[in-house]
């Protein structure tokens, strides 16, 4: 019998033997292609070649292989050699067995080189990710990861080894690589941003060649996905040599199973490769599976038995038995350093500033509670589904009303109860608020605000309605007669035409220029929480309203509490609190879920839900905590 190999096909001849062996063959996807004669043409062919090989052996079945096929075979061992050197070198390095010479030398380079001074753990980080040439980075948040992968990728460049950085995260996180780029390695990154625009002019820029490509290329999952024949062609094109990055990981559960193909196909044309989240588990094993399969894609990171074993056990909650399957098969492929490791000054949590109402929001804010309560004796005769959607619309209302009065005029998404349909007195409060008074958390904002700026101190404000943001800004800029800016859902990422209109990222840039003028910055936490950093010039935040996301709050506190300024500078913590109201147990809420994912994330091997993260479900309960059968009053 003969094993052969010919144009990525893999053929078995002469086959002689039993049908439970030709069934196995078929298991694994050969077809018959004639008398005594098996063909398979997967994508798994390598896998397969070896199965075969180690199948014959222990049925003892005779058999020869053609040249090509054996060359295939040694190639296949080669890999399977070196990834498990890898493997022991990285294991040996978290385990504090290196090459002390080769240190120095890798250490010295970022010294001399780079205008930025790492930190001692992001130079572990850095040599971890040197060594084993393709890597995840699981550190905290504010830990520096970017530093790490740009001071890697600028060793590497010095070496000839890789001479493009190729990023794919969401779009907040291009102004960052950039900014970083410059501030780590000391130059402005020649770059291009390959996503949005024009599709056609987007997809030709793809096709470069070492003389006229950018250093540094920027894209979206999405785009990935749409460009993925391009991106192919690119990343083979000769004299192009790819350090691949997949910022802000997590992300990819959102995103269809089409990305895990795409990028399959794509990363094993990048010559490094390397993955950053501080989140890499976020609702099963299986999710930190394509992670690897990224990083290492023609080498069983984690084979399908263990997989299979994986699964029962995680069905059976055996999580440490889980943890030491995980631990010997990726455990040499990631580096983490926790919170607790950055060595930052102690956030300061100021206690809750909690404030009287003033007369017309206090009217209003009772007439909505009231209501809810009296609505949700009568809930039990409408279906769940419409029930969920009229909680969710009331909880908004409820915090509209600590938030800004006036926003209570502007129609919800899927919620159209008519809450003072029949109180002219209320309806005309609401559509006059502005005229009646001024919201009791704005007069104290007036004074923090002139204490902060009496001590030439900046402050990011946190506040999560649009309607309340423009207030503010109307207000500060306006009454108080101080510079500020705004960042929220509609402020642009990146230019994409000839506009007036400044980006997330000039606004931030400005904002953390000492001398710009520019103190203060409103911003929504689900536009600005991540990616931005704010904590080399500002030190203080100011939370005026709050929601039940807790990914969005956690990732808030992180923009003035991070690596290169909270080490020597405390970050202050301000938080505007109506008494009595929705707003106690939003933040107590808040801090409880934070605590319980700060400890479950700080675990390697952890498995925690998407849920965790995510603030629908939390409203439900809080209404059904707040006006429930066995509700207590606010």
């Amino acid at each position: 019998m003969i094993i052969d190999l010919q144009n990525n096909k893999l053929c078995i001849r002469n086959i002689a033997f039993q049908s439970y062996q030709t069934s196995q063959l078929k298991y694994w996807g050969f077809k018959s292609a004639g008398e005594n004669i098996f063909d398979f043409s997967g994508t798994d062919l390598d896998k397969v070649l070896l199965k075969i090989i180690n199948y014959f052996k222990k049925e003892k079945i005779e058999f020869e292989v053609t040249e090509e096929c054996s060359k295939r075979i040694n190639a296949i061992i080669s890999r399977i050699n070196e990834f498990q050197n890898i493997k022991k070198i990285g294991d040996d390095f978290k385990n504090g067995v290196y090459d002390k010479q080769l240190f120095k030398e890798v250490s010295s380079f970022f010294e001399k080189n780079l205008p930025r001074k790492l930190k001692q753990h992001q130079i572990k980080s850095a040599f971890h990710l040197y060594l084993i040439h393709n890597g995840a980075n699981f550190s905290v948040p504010g830990s520096g990861k970017t530093s790490v992968v740009l001071s890697v990728f600028e060793k590497l460049r010095a070496e000839g080894k890789v001479n493009v950085l190729f990023v794919v995260g969401p779009p907040a996180c291009f102004g960052p690589w950039k900014n970083e780029f410059n501030e780590t390695i000391g130059r402005k990154a020649n770059y291009r941003i390959m996503a949005g625009g024009d599709k056609v002019a987007r997809k030709a820029e793809y096709f470069t060649n070492k003389d006229n490509k950018s250093e540094l290329y920027l894209t979206t999952f999405q785009t990935l996905i749409n460009d993925q024949s391009e991106i192919k062609t690119f990343f083979t094109q000769k004299g192009i040599n790819i350090f691949m990055v997949i910022d802000e990981a997590h992300y990819i559960k959102q995103i269809s199973g089409n990305w895990a193909a795409a990028v399959l196909n794509i990363s094993k044309h990048a010559k490094y490769r390397c993955i950053l989240t501080g989140t890499p588990i976020p609702n099963g094993y299986s999710d930190i599976y394509n992670l690897f399969d990224f990083l290492w894609p023609e080498n069983d990171t984690i084979e399908s038995s263990a997989r299979n074993k994986l699964q029962t056990l995680e069905k059976n909650t055996s999580i440490d038995e889980a943890k030491n399957i995980l631990e010997s098969k990726v455990g040499p492929l990631f580096y983490r350093v926790r919170k607790k490791d950055l060595g930052l000054k102690a956030a300061n949590y100021h206690a809750p500033i909690m404030l009287t109402m003033n007369k017309h929001e206090q009217i209003i804010y009772s007439a909505i509670e009231n209501k809810i309560r009296n609505y949700a004796m009568d809930d039990y005769l409408k279906n769940i589904d419409f029930i969920d959607k009229l909680k969710r619309g009331r909880m908004i209302r409820l915090r509209q009303s600590v938030s800004y009065v006036n926003l209570l005029q502007h129609v919800i998404d899927n919620y159209d109860e008519e809450m003072f349909d029949k109180e002219k007195d209320l309806r005309y409060i609401i559509s006059h608020y502005d005229k009646l008074e001024l919201p009791a958390k704005f007069e104290y904002l007036t004074k923090k605000i002139r204490e902060l700026q009496a001590k030439k101190e900046k402050v990011v404000i946190w506040t999560n309605f649009v309607g309340t943001i423009k207030k503010l800004e109307k207000y500060i800029s306006g009454e108080l007669k101080i510079y500020c800016r705004t960042i929220y859902g509609k402020t642009p990422i990146e230019k994409t035409s000839i506009s007036d209109e400044l980006t997330r990222e000039e606004i931030r840039h400005e904002f953390v220029d000492e001398q710009s003028g520019l103190d203060i910055l409103i911003a929504n936490p689900a536009a600005c929480a991540e990616s931005i950093s704010l904590h080399k010039t500002c030190h203080n935040a100011i939370y005026y309203d709050l929601t039940y996301n807790c990914a969005q709050y956690l990732q808030s506190l992180d923009r003035i509490h991070r690596v290169g300024g909270s080490e020597k500078i405390e970050a202050n913590y301000y938080f505007l609190q109506y008494a009595n109201t929705i707003d106690q147990d939003i933040l107590i809420s808040l801090r409880r879920k934070a605590e319980k994912m700060y400890r479950i994330i700080d675990d390697d091997y952890q498995v925690y839900s998407l849920d965790m993260f995510d603030d629908s479900d939390d409203e439900l309960k809080a209404y059904d905590r707040l006006f429930g059968k066995n509700a207590k009053t606010i």
